[in-house]
């Protein structure tokens, strides 16, 4: 996951824990400048996930929505989950590299939770 990510299309994989399978969510990669500090901006709704990358805080300014804001560290290992109101400002967490973005309540229901393992599948 060292590497740099362009901006396009993906497919987020959520693994279960124990290796019971996974789950598959649609995901907008944003890895240029522009596309991180535009983020889910100005969108009533997101299909899937944005993945902000590299990326270690997020702040909700301008969103019309609330928003469930995962933290990943360089694994892909989610290190901490928030939902976050419009209008607010998240602190950096100095572990994250990666952070994710979706409607709030649709983590809960990905399995997206700490200690989580996700993978990325490009294009």
């Amino acid at each position: 996951m060292g590497r740099r990510r362009r901006d396009g299309a993906g497919v987020l994989v959520v693994e279960e824990e124990g290796g019971g399978g996974s789950v598959r969510i649609p995901l907008e990669i944003a890895g240029s400048y522009r596309a991180r500090t535009k983020g889910l901006l100005g969108r009533s709704f997101v299909d899937g996930a944005i993945l902000l990358s590299p990326a270690n805080s997020v702040h909700t300014f301008r969103m019309r929505m609330p928003i469930d804001v995962a933290y990943l560290d360089h694994r892909l290992t989610v290190i901490a989950v928030r939902t976050m109101r419009p209008g607010r400002l998240g602190l950096p967490r100095p572990r994250a590299r990666h952070v994710l973005e979706a409607e709030a309540g649709a983590m809960a229901g990905w399995g997206v939770r700490v200690g989580a393992r996700m993978k990325v599948v490009e294009g």
